[in-house]
């Protein structure tokens, strides 16, 4: 996996991966920027919502559950004082389907932060993880319309 950051102006970073995709970074005005992309840090909670909601869609959809929705939000505190890492990450899941299994959605969300999920394990290092799952049974909503 290969990845690079190309400085274009002012603190903006054209970011490229070795898929060939792209994306602009930029800092806030008050540390040089001009606002034009996503913050660095903000990527990193990105890609880990990212991460951790591949692992519970592909774990879920393995165990045959009919999953048809997944959303994970982010919050995160960074310490005050350099290096500003995270130390706290608190993920919210959302995951809707029909008739979801709730012990095996709970299952693939431990199963993610445990065992598969990368940028989780790697950012647990330095920050105390939090977890709140929401399953929305389509089937019910559906019904209640």
């Amino acid at each position: 996996m290969k990845a690079r950051a190309r400085w274009v102006e002012g603190m903006a970073f054209m970011g490229e991966a070795g898929s060939g995709h792209a994306v602009m970074m930029d800092g806030a005005p008050e540390y040089g920027g001009r606002n034009i992309g996503i913050r660095p840090m903000e990527m990193l909670l990105i890609g880990l919502a990212g991460c951790t909601g591949f692992d519970v869609v592909q774990i879920l959809r393995k165990g045959r559950e009919p999953v048809t929705g997944c959303e994970v939000e982010v919050e995160a505190e960074r310490a005050t004082e350099d290096p500003k890492v995270f130390t706290k990450i608190h993920l919210a899941y959302r995951i809707s389907g029909p008739g979801l299994s709730s012990a095996k959605v709970e299952r693939a969300v431990a199963l993610s932060k445990e065992k598969y999920c990368s940028a989780s394990i790697m950012l647990g290092a330095t920050a105390a993880f939090t977890y709140a799952i929401d399953i929305v049974d389509e089937a019910k909503k559906v019904a209640a319309e």
